[in-house]
């Protein structure tokens, strides 16, 4: 008899303590359909949109993935709830593997992970009312045995995604609600069958920056109180940092750190990294942004470049680089970085990219972050130095 997934397999079954999912080597590749002359002559060619990636998820964990588009962020997620079939590689979800599911025991499992998909404009089917929209999965799955026990499944679900009072939303259409309340439907569709891992792909992108904050803070009180861990899918650095444990930096299809979400963010030490970072605006108008300048474009996932594939557009390439594939390394306890010089290049950090426009007004030069200086009440800076040899300030004329 086929086993069900269930929540006695985490100690009986998994590996580790604390381990949700354990992936190893996963890889999907996206056949293009070849030429006359290429299908004569046998040639396959393959979008390598995820590349031998390894990482793991924890109990009550939020994964951060980011990266810029393409990088194989949502394949990655999709592979995890298998709505894409790995090419090679293994995801074992509490102990069981998952890439060779089918039939039955594929239904089995899709009951217990859920997703939520970034745009809620085309997520939800506008000819479904609310009600049918987060029942359907109980109909899928079986759930309920009355019209009366679904409804109080929906209703129970609206109000875990803080729709209240349930009933003036169940039997509204898509159109007769605001962006942030149809992402929250969403939600609810996700919940109405406690899943015990959620992905979440670019789930506040396409809303409102004021209703970001609401949406983020629902999925982490549901993690909270219910103990859900999630897969947090985003190319906003600043939104991964708020919602996620640890962040994975994801480049043509692999990981190319991945490290607590603090550690990331104020120590990187993989080079596409360091540029990501630089990208994010600084909340500071007295603030110049010292922005890294990687070269290029993002190079084609069907001929991934040989060695480091970050090379073409890496600052700091040498030799090495340009044949020899990195190894993904753990440098400092729980940080790995996929580099050869990984904890030796001088990467920028956060703390160091503010330069303060400031120039003296005495000597014009720049008087750079750190610096003593003195600041006149006219708004005039200068040198502690040059302060100390004019007695009248030169913009106004008033004594220093």
């Amino acid at each position: 008899m086929e086993a069900e997934v269930t929540d006695a397999t985490t100690e009986e079954v998994g590996k580790k303590s604390g381990v949700v999912w354990e992936v190893k080597n996963l890889t999907k590749l996206f056949p293009i359909k070849a030429g006359f002359i290429a299908s004569l002559l046998g040639k396959e060619t393959n979008v390598h949109a995820v590349n031998d990636v390894e990482f793991e998820i924890y109990d009550r964990e939020i994964l951060g993935i980011v990266g810029e588009s393409g990088c194989g962020k949502t394949t990655c997620g999709r592979l995890l709830v298998r709505l894409e079939t790995p090419t090679r590689g293994t995801m074992q979800f509490h102990g069981q593997e998952i890439g060779g599911l089918k039939g039955r025991e594929l239904k089995r499992f899709r009951r217990s992970v859920q997703m939520i998909f970034q745009d809620p404009y085309e997520s939800l089917n506008p000819r479904l009312s609310v009600f049918a929209t987060i029942a359907e999965p109980l109909i899928v799955h079986s759930v309920g045995d009355t019209i009366e026990d679904r409804e109080e499944l929906v209703r129970k679900a609206l109000e875990y995604a803080e729709l209240k009072p349930p009933e003036e939303f169940m039997y509204r259409y898509p159109h007769e609600l605001s962006g942030g309340q149809r992402q929250r439907v969403a939600i609810a569709r996700t919940l109405v069958l406690r899943p015990r891992f959620i992905v979440a792909d670019e789930p506040v992108s396409m809303l409102d920056v004021s209703i970001r904050a609401g949406i983020m803070n629902l999925m982490l009180n549901l993690r909270e109180e219910y103990g859900i861990p999630f897969m947090f899918i985003s190319h906003d650095v600043s939104v991964t940092r708020y919602m996620s444990d640890r962040i994975g930096v994801m480049y043509l299809g692999g990981f190319v750190e991945l490290a607590g979400s603090e550690d990331v963010i104020k120590n990187p030490m993989h080079p596409y990294t360091e540029a990501l970072l630089s990208a994010v605006p600084v909340p500071d108008p007295t603030a110049k942004h010292g922005r890294v300048k990687i070269k290029g474009d993002l190079p084609s996932p069907i001929n991934l470049p040989p060695g480091c594939t970050f090379h073409p557009r890496c600052l700091y390439k040498k030799d090495i680089c340009k044949s020899q594939v990195p190894e993904f390394k753990e440098v400092e306890p729980g940080h790995f970085v996929l580099c050869h010089f990984a904890g030796e290049l001088p990467i920028v950090k956060p703390d160091d990219e503010y330069v303060t426009e400031e120039i003296c007004k005495y000597c014009n030069a720049t008087i750079k972050k750190g610096m003593a200086s003195v600041q006149h009440s006219c708004g005039a800076n200068y040198h502690e130095e040059c302060a100390d040899r004019v007695k009248a300030c030169t913009v106004c004329g008033k004594e220093l």
